[in-house]
């Protein structure tokens, strides 16, 4: 067994290493910019949601509390004439990404931590590289890319958007299993 604390360098190491990928992703690459399209007449729903002074949050449209609720007629009607959507508000101001970049770090860092339980409880000292390639792999790429799927599933976000976080996930996990089979303790 090895233990969490003696791989260290590798957790935090492989964080960083999938930062930096992650970074030349959506910065050089570019093939996320297809995620997102324009809304038509932005600036009027701009404005219409500004007017309704919606503070940030999650929420669905039309709205029912219950099951019962969703049977009557009135939110089935609202469903049918449309439009339905889920939304998420975020609070105005000047954009930044600094607080979204420092938790996507501590992310991968508890990805790695992850990966060093289930490799640190499978194997031993001076494992082989691809075995230890093999359980982080596997376990950085469930991290990364499954509970991502539900969004396609539940929330209706496109499949091409969810296959191409799928393949990020899958050039994460490999970095990250790359990092803990160089840097597995000998």
């Amino acid at each position: 067994m090895v233990t969490i604390p003696s791989l260290w360098l590798p957790i935090l190491l492989s964080a960083v290493f999938v930062f930096i990928v992650s970074s030349l992703i959506h910065m050089v690459l570019r093939y996320h910019s297809k995620d997102f399209r324009k809304l038509p007449d932005e600036d009027a729903v701009a404005e219409a949601l500004r007017k309704s002074n919606i503070p940030a949050g999650e929420y669905v449209l039309p709205f029912c509390s219950s099951a019962k609720e969703m049977k009557s007629p009135e939110y089935l009607e609202k469903s049918k004439r449309g439009p339905r959507a889920m939304l998420t508000i975020w609070p105005g101001g000047t954009p930044s990404m600094t607080a979204e970049l420092v938790q996507w770090f501590l992310y991968s860092v508890v990805v790695g931590i992850f990966g060093a339980y289930v490799a640190g409880r499978a194997l031993q000292e001076g494992a082989y590289y691809l075995a230890v390639f093999r359980f982080v792999g596997v376990t950085a790429f469930c991290c990364y890319t499954i509970a991502g799927w539900q969004a396609s599933i539940w929330y209706r976000r496109s499949w091409s958007t969810t296959l191409r976080n799928t393949f990020d996930g899958l050039v994460y996990a490999l970095v990250t299993a790359g990092t803990f089979g160089w840097l597995w303790p000998r």
